[in-house]
């Protein structure tokens, strides 16, 4: 894929280790919670040739309110279908992530979407998907993380989905 989400995120910028978003991200809102600028960016104008493919998740801001942290999700390329519920559901898990390690609640998450489709040969999927009804949403328990490395060092098992029912799976070619 090339130098995409977690390259930028974690290591942008042309020198060796380059900057850690994340990291900065957490010192910024720990220290500065009421600024505007708790911005993460995975769209580095230097290197996006060297991708395969540009991020479409291109960046995400955070705000502090009161004791609640809320972020805001821009996708520049939105495939409703396929793309856009993994990214709300992993943009939510980091949004309750980042929460317990900054001692906030978790507050909203805003998705906001620029080119937002469906492909020609998911159509007969998202009508199906359209007659379902929706189930009552899981609760998440996390640990208590106090710093991005604990949050590094866990493992699966220690992430709990309760009351989580999934319907079946609804199988469609990915597009890239």
């Amino acid at each position: 894929m090339g130098p995409v989400y977690g390259k930028q995120w974690r290591s942008w910028g042309k020198d060796v280790g380059g900057i850690d978003q994340i990291k900065k991200i957490i010192f910024d809102l720990k220290n500065d919670p009421s600024s505007r600028r708790h911005i993460v960016s995975a769209w580095n104008v230097d290197k996006v040739d060297e991708m395969a493919l540009p991020p479409c998740h291109t960046m995400f801001q955070f705000h502090v309110q009161d004791t609640e942290l809320s972020c805001q999700l821009y996708q520049r390329s939105a495939d409703m279908f396929l793309g856009v519920p993994f990214n709300i559901a992993s943009y939510s898990l980091l949004l309750c992530i980042l929460s317990n390690v900054l001692d906030l609640n978790p507050g909203e998450f805003i998705w906001t979407g620029g080119d937002c489709h469906i492909y020609n040969n998911h159509l007969e999927q998202v009508k199906e998907q359209i007659k379902r009804s929706p189930l009552k949403a899981p609760r998440l328990e996390i640990p208590n993380f106090k710093s991005i490395e604990e949050v590094l060092n866990s493992k699966p098992e220690d992430y709990k989905l309760l009351n989580y029912n999934p319907m079946d799976s609804i199988k469609a070619p990915m597009a890239v």
